[in-house]
């Protein structure tokens, strides 16, 4: 085994044992994975930021800055982040200026709800219209058994589907803690809507009692988009919960380099992710919703938006101001980890022989 085989498996297997081995650095291998780190995607996101949108510290429009002095290419915003400076509150006039900067910083809008009622979906609509935004993230917030459950989010989807058609939207459904990626992947088999897909959370699965790269294969088929973020794995009763802590920090349990990895080759002939959505989570706490050894239809609570708390002995000045650094370091960390699949992929290339004339 070469030197820059030996480190391309050290990296695609760290926190990642147990899982089938990374493959072979190969000059296709690496071809491929060159020319999707090219056209890679990164977005920024406002759940890092969150106690200083809350506070009124930073405004939506702060993100868009954020995004630009990162050189991302895109801000994801949920319509609630920011309270009464949020983009569910902004009347016509804001929304356009709000649009407007962002295309004179060269940033794509993407936007976030957290349920998939009628009535949320359509104000997301109403608002992604006047945007010019055709990306929306969703997700199911219902309690019930699992059977009920399911069947109240493929009716949601039958409707999403309808209004995807009519104003040339695409809605990607998040596999969000209480729901198997099998399980999200079974209804979005059921409709075979082309403009319905999945987004693909780092952590998520956890809380649901998946395993991250196994979850990662089975959702595979249906990722358009990808919230990263770092997680440590909380064991609890038959279950698993999580606690956000700084991607790629030591406390991190999640295989990020690997989980990169395939999300980067997903797709043929071109790149099936559309964006990488950088939602670092310090100190975000999500229970166990999932158990093993469950009944088969097992009854599922209901659970409110995701929101963190204030972390023991921090004031929400420090929290503010350390969601600042957190954010530019999970920037940072994202950006060498990209950097060494590059260098990876180039030496790879350089040294493959020329073929003969």
């Amino acid at each position: 085994m070469n030197a820059i085989q030996a480190r391309f498996n050290a990296l695609l297997s760290h926190k990642a044992s147990g899982d089938s081995p990374p493959p072979l650095l190969t000059p296709a291998v690496a071809g491929k994975l060159l020319e999707r780190l090219n056209q890679l995607r990164l977005f920024a996101h406002a759940y890092p930021l969150l106690s200083n949108l809350t506070q009124g510290c930073l405004k939506p429009s702060d993100l868009l800055d954020f995004a630009y002095a990162h050189e991302l290419q895109g801000v994801s915003l949920h319509l609630l982040d920011g309270e009464e400076n949020s983009l569910g509150r902004m009347n016509r006039e804001q929304l356009l200026a709000f649009s407007a900067k962002a295309e004179r910083l060269g940033l794509d809008l993407h936007l976030e709800i957290s349920s998939t009622r009628k009535e949320d979906v359509d104000q997301v609509v109403a608002i992604a219209r006047t945007l010019g935004v055709r990306n929306i993230r969703v997700y199911s917030r219902y309690e019930g058994h699992l059977s009920r459950v399911m069947d109240l989010i493929e009716t949601d989807l039958h409707y999403l589907a309808k209004l995807a058609d009519q104003h040339d939207l695409f809605f990607d459904f998040e596999q969000h803690e209480e729901l198997k990626s099998g399980e999200i992947g079974q209804l979005l088999e059921r409709l075979k809507h082309p403009r319905l897909h999945a987004l693909f959370d780092f952590g998520n699965m956890i809380n649901a009692c998946e395993q991250p790269l196994a979850a990662l294969q089975t959702l595979a088929p249906h990722i358009r988009q990808v919230h990263l973020k770092g997680v440590r794995i909380v064991p609890e009763q038959n279950g698993f919960g999580h606690y956000g802590v700084l991607q790629g920090s030591a406390e991190d349990d999640l295989p990020s380099p690997r989980m990169l990895y395939e999300l980067l080759m997903l797709g043929e002939q071109a790149p099936q992710v559309i964006a990488f959505i950088l939602e670092q989570e310090n100190h975000y706490i999500a229970p166990a919703f999932r158990q093993s050894g469950e009944a088969p239809d097992p009854f599922i609570a209901y659970r409110e938006m995701s929101e963190t708390a204030l972390p023991p002995g921090y004031t929400a000045q420090r929290m503010a101001a350390d969601e600042r650094r957190w954010a530019n370091n999970q920037v940072r960390y994202v950006r060498g980890l990209l950097g060494e699949l590059r260098v990876l992929c180039e030496l790879t290339l350089a040294d493959t022989p020329l073929a003969c004339a």
